[in-house]
């Protein structure tokens, strides 16, 4: 059986109800076309579900009535932060869902010496974008928690606000393999644009702690080396059965 999934900020839930705003409504009586008396589930983007029954639909509202608080456990246990160089926009927002898919808790998008994005201009639209996608993603796979997207950020900056855990920068300049990973429940990882890193961005993060690790022998495109590095240290890391 199908299980339809809805939004809702913390704000608009209570124990016993939870208020759908225009778009999540839309969705249910317009696309899907649900009526009173449906099971849905809405969830709050902070961590919790509720199974929950359709009350009363309206073009710009939906109440909910909350039958149970689901209290099975989904989320990754690690901390994961994702520093991504800028890429084309498709292949970011690739990046976006399949990193909200495995379950990162936040995602940094990264001007570097090669990136191949660098002006602010519609650097707004582009985060509002990055937010639905992974709200969607959110969604789609059974997470609780939305993933926070952030600001662009230059990659000192990225270096110089992790500061606890392990904090791995990927690189095609050789490093550790992923066995060498130390436990931690933080971890913050770099991923180059598709020049890869220059020498001083190495040196940064060498100066700021951060670990070298390698993917191997094969060149990997940055989107493929974002996921990959994610899934290794989530396996790694016990996270992946």
């Amino acid at each position: 059986m199908q299980r339809h999934r809805f939004y809702a900020p913390p704000a608009q839930i209570t124990n016993a109800s939870i208020t759908l705003g225009n778009d999540e409504s839309h969705h249910l009586a317009r696309v899907l076309r649900l009526l009173p008396g449906a099971v849905v589930f809405a969830f709050d983007g902070a961590g919790n579900e509720y199974e929950c029954k359709v009350a009363q639909v309206s073009k710009s509202k939906t109440e909910l009535n909350v039958i149970a608080q689901l209290s099975n456990e989904v989320e990754s246990p690690l901390q994961l932060t994702l520093g991504q160089a800028l890429i084309k926009s498709d292949k970011f927002d690739w990046v976006v869902q399949k990193a909200t898919e495995l379950g990162v808790t936040r995602i940094v998008p990264l001007i570097t010496e090669h990136s191949e994005f660098r002006k602010a201009d519609g650097r707004e639209q582009r985060l509002q974008r990055w937010r639905r996608i992974a709200l969607e993603a959110t969604k789609q796979c059974g997470r609780r928690k939305l993933p926070e997207i952030s600001d662009v950020q230059n990659f000192q900056q990225f270096c110089e606000q992790q500061t606890a855990g392990q904090r791995l920068i990927f690189s095609e300049r050789g490093g550790s393999g992923i066995a060498s990973l130390a436990a931690a429940a933080t971890i913050s990882i770099a991923i180059g644009p598709e020049g890869g890193w220059s020498k001083a961005e190495i040196d940064l993060a060498n100066a700021q702690g951060f670990i070298a690790l390698s993917l191997g022998n094969r060149i990997l495109r940055t989107e493929t080396a974002a996921l990959a590095a994610l899934a290794l240290v989530q396996y790694q890391l016990g996270d992946l059965p």
